[in-house]
């Protein structure tokens, strides 16, 4: 089950890459049933906060008409920065699984952990490495495909 809602965030991080969005994806899963979706939208939006996480969290405020997202999960390609984590611990998210890990700003164990070196009042169980290989070369991909064009840009100049 795992997989499969990891895959419907792996179409939607595929979506941000065709935006040449940094390809990560998030859907929200309530009762077996996808209830959000999102991808990042940062560049073409020009707006810092338009992660795919947050952005899924208000579809699925909005969906339930609330703001606590109890007994809901959510599926995300790259782990979550510390603004993202904190808007999972603040709408109640359940559970998280995280496709891969992200060593520059991830705060979910990779630079820090928000989700259990602190206090907060509410608890997010977590799993990763669900469909890593796939969430990890589609990152890779995309920041090389970035670095040949800024080189070829470069020359050209």
């Amino acid at each position: 089950m795992e997989e499969k809602f990891m895959r419907e965030a792996l179409k939607e991080a595929k979506k941000a890459l065709e935006k040449e969005e940094v390809p990560v994806g998030a859907v929200i899963v309530k009762d077996g049933k996808i209830i959000a979706r999102a991808h990042n939208t940062k560049e073409s939006k020009k707006d810092s906060t338009c992660h795919a996480e947050l952005l899924a969290i208000k579809k699925a405020c909005k969906k339930l008409d609330a703001w606590r997202l109890l007994d809901c999960e959510m599926y995300v390609t790259l782990e979550p920065c510390s603004m993202c984590a904190g808007a999972l611990i603040n709408s109640r998210i359940k559970k998280l699984y995280i496709g891969t890990d992200d060593g520059k700003t991830g705060a979910c164990g990779s630079v820090l952990n928000l989700l259990e070196d602190y206090k907060f009042n509410h608890k997010i169980e977590v799993e990763k490495y669900i469909l890593k290989e796939e969430c990890e070369t589609l990152l890779k991909s995309f920041f090389k495909f970035l670095r040949e064009r800024n080189k070829s840009e470069k020359k050209s100049t």
